[in-house]
C-alpha cells in the first residue's frame, strides 16, 4: 500500500471502467447502453468522462462502429485481468476446503483442556483435514478475554462467563469434577467426606490462591481441608499423586485417562459444588470468516461429544 496514492483514486469511478470494457467488446454506444441497462445519454456521458480521465479519444466513430484507439487497446489489455480478479474477490470469497487447504490455527487453551481435548482433535484432523496444523496458545480463564480481544488466537476454549463487546461466546455445556488419588498412597476404595477432609490436598490455581469454590462449599458445612500443594499446572498432578498421600479435585474429563495411565482412583467429590461451563470464544471480526466458522463447528462438535 505504500506505493498507492489514495488521491489518485478519488477521481476514478469504477463504473466508468465497466463502460470502457463493454464499449471495447460491443463497439457501439447503443449496444453498450443495452448491455448495461442504461440510456444512451448515460453511456455517452460516461465515455466523455473516460476521455477526460485518460486524455485520449479512446473510441473513434467509423463506418465499422466505434473503433478503439491504441490507448484504449492498451487499457483493456491491462485492465481485463484486474477487473476479473476484482470481480472474483468481491463476489466469490474464498471457501475453506479442509481436505485440500493448508492452514495453521491458533487455539487458546489451558493445560488441562489440552490434555483432554487435543489428542482427539489431532486424531480427527489427521483424516478430515490433513493440511491443518494446530498451534496451542496458553490461555487460562483470566487470559482468555484479553487474548481474544487482541486477536492473538483464532479461538479460545475456556470456562467462565466473562463477556466483551468485541467477542462472541458460545456455551457448549456444563461438566463437573472428580477427586483423584493413588490407592498405593491412600488405601481407600470409597471416598467419604470425613476421609476427604482428613487428608491433605493438591490444588490447581492459575493465580496462586490457596482455596477455591470447593473450600467455600466445605465452609458451609463447617468443614475445611489442608491444601499442601498449589500449582498452576494440572499436568504435574498425576506423578505427584503417585508419590504423595494427597487428594486432587480436577475436571471430570481428566479422570478416566489418569486412572488408566497412572493407576489412580477417582470418585465423585463428596461435597456439592457447582459445575463449570465450557465455552468457545472468538472475535466478532471473524464471525463470517469461513475458516473460522469451520474451526468453530469442528471444536463445538468434538466438545459436545466428549462432554
Amino acid at each position: 500500500m505504500n506505493n498507492i496514492n489514495e488521491n489518485d483514486f478519488s477521481r476514478i469511478d469504477l463504473n466508468l471502467l465497466v463502460v470502457l470494457m463493454v464499449m471495447y467488446e460491443v463497439r457501439s454506444v447503443t449496444q453498450a447502453a443495452n448491455r448495461l441497462y442504461l440510456g444512451q445519454p448515460a453511456v455517452s456521458a460516461a465515455l466523455k468522462r473516460l476521455r477526460e480521465m485518460f486524455d485520449d479519444a479512446l473510441f473513434i466513430r467509423t463506418s465499422y462502429g466505434m473503433t478503439p484507439t491504441p490507448r484504449a487497446e492498451q487499457l483493456v489489455q491491462q485492465l481485463a485481468p484486474l477487473m476479473q480478479g476484482l470481480h472474483r474477490v468481491i463476489f466469490t470469497p474464498d471457501a475453506f476446503d479442509p481436505q485440500r487447504d493448508n492452514r495453521r490455527f491458533r487455539i487458546g487453551i489451558s493445560d488441562w483442556l489440552e490434555q483432554w481435548l487435543m489428542p482427539d482433535l489431532l486424531s480427527e484432523l489427521a483424516t478430515a483435514a490433513p493440511g491443518v496444523d494446530i498451534h496451542v496458545v496458553a490461555a487460562d480463564p483470566w487470559q482468555a478475554i484479553p487474548l481474544m480481544e487482541q486477536q492473538q488466537a483464532d479461538m479460545v476454549i475456556t470456562v467462565g462467563n466473562e463477556v466483551s463487546r468485541d467477542l462472541t461466546r458460545e456455551k457448549i455445556g456444563p461438566a463437573g469434577f472428580r477427586t483423584v488419588w493413588s490407592r498405593q498412597q491412600i488405601a481407600l476404595e470409597r471416598l467419604t467426606l470425613a476421609q476427604f477432609v482428613g487428608h491433605q490436598h493438591a490444588l490447581v490455581s492459575y493465580r496462586g490462591a490457596s482455596e477455591s469454590a470447593l473450600d467455600h462449599a466445605l465452609q458451609r458445612l463447617g468443614k475445611s481441608r489442608r491444601v499442601r500443594y498449589v500449582t498452576p499446572h494440572f499436568s504435574s498432578l498425576p506423578l505427584l499423586l503417585q508419590q504423595m498421600p494427597l487428594f486432587a479435585t480436577v475436571p471430570q474429563g481428566l479422570a478416566p485417562a489418569w486412572c488408566q495411565r497412572y493407576g489412580l482412583n477417582a470418585a465423585p467429590v463428596p461435597v456439592e459444588m457447582p459445575d463449570y461451563e465450557l465455552s468457545l470464544l472468538w472475535h466478532n471480526a471473524q464471525q463470517d470468516d469461513p475458516t473460522n466458522r469451520w474451526l468453530r463447528e469442528t471444536l463445538c462438535s468434538l466438545l459436545q461429544r466428549k462432554i
